[in-house]
């Protein structure tokens, strides 16, 4: 039996568990202060959620869970059978967890209203009720995070960007839920798993759920969906047929504003510099150099050079399109 360490404010281990769910792997869902420090005491990066295994050892970073689960239980996979579609999932999957999560986060801390309630509730979630306790610990969680929001980019100067971007995503997939839920067939993928992750915060937060609610309702629905897909059964869509426009939409999304962020972080990081900049449609944006996102750019670069020479040449006139090929070749 598996066992899932994490939080019901973190996107992250929102995802991880609508994964176990929809694949059916027997797990059970552990959250609270003590065993949160307990479980990522047994990792090299303190992040959550830790999954502990059967076997008693303990990883993290969704992404690699998911693609160790895959190895391990080959039933029920996220991953569609044709290696085009699958690297187009794996693609909007990362840019659900490296771009669309700053959205979360600005939303989260950048006004009052949502930086009072959620650090209440992350509080409450933490040491399940806890009185004074839990209000000194929410008061002290805030001021730290609020005090983060330059170093991962979410500042009010940034904010005009990134939510422009957020809508851009809500709209195209407002367009497909209403009338398919899935984005590679009747199934779903890894990509619907990283983009709820990062979604299901702005179904809760004040701020975000009522512009979910009004202007997105049939996403704001579709996330419930998403959050446990245990009875769906479905098939992928053939390796030849059209792309559900949604997922066009989103390869055109990722090329206009991923793709720079992407490059520009990754030439700061080999010049040496702390800082990047980057302009979209007159929107500015700068944040720190991560290096984990230079990885996940060689990372995108790897699985791209690792298709078979047809299956690029079948992608290529589509990545090329929506402005994806240029960081990946």
């Amino acid at each position: 039996m598996y066992r899932l360490h994490g939080v019901l404010a973190s996107p992250y281990s929102m995802k991880m568990r609508a994964v176990l769910r929809a694949r059916r792997i027997p797990h059970v869902w552990v959250h609270g202060r003590e065993t949160h420090q307990a479980a990522t005491s047994k990792v090299k990066a303190p992040v959550i959620p830790v999954l502990e295994y059967p076997d008693g050892h303990f990883a993290n970073d969704s992404t690699p869970l998911i693609h160790d689960l895959e190895a391990r239980h080959p039933e029920r996979s996220i991953v569609p059978d044709d290696p085009g579609h699958a690297f187009l999932a794996q693609l909007v999957e990362d840019f659900a967890d490296e771009w669309l999560t700053k959205a979360m986060f600005g939303y989260r801390w950048l006004e009052a209203v949502d930086q009072l309630q959620m650090s209440r509730w992350l509080a409450f979630d933490a040491f399940k009720g806890g009185g004074e306790r839990a209000e000194e610990f929410a008061a002290q969680f805030r001021e730290g995070q609020v005090g983060r929001m330059a170093l991962v980019g979410c500042t009010r100067a940034n904010f005009p960007l990134i939510e422009a971007s957020t809508r851009r995503v809500l709209a195209a997939l407002e367009q497909h839920v209403v009338n398919t839920h899935w984005l590679f067939g009747s199934r779903p993928s890894l990509a619907e798993f990283g983009l709820y992750g990062q979604l299901s915060q702005l179904g809760v937060d004040p701020t975000p759920q009522a512009m979910t609610r009004a202007d997105y309702p049939g996403v704001y629905r579709w996330l419930l969906h998403v959050d446990d897909a245990s009875g769906i059964e479905g098939e992928w869509q053939a390796p030849d047929a059209p792309l559900a426009p949604v997922v066009t939409s989103l390869l055109a999304e990722i090329g206009r504003v991923y793709g720079p962020f992407l490059l520009a972080n990754a030439a700061a990081a080999a010049a040496g510099e702390p800082m990047f900049r980057i302009s979209v449609d007159g929107l500015p944006y700068d944040q720190g150099v991560f290096k984990y996102q230079v990885k996940c750019l060689a990372d995108l670069r790897a699985r791209y050079a690792a298709l078979p020479a047809a299956v690029r040449q079948r992608l290529d006139s589509v990545l090329d399109a929506a402005g994806c090929l240029a960081f990946l070749v």
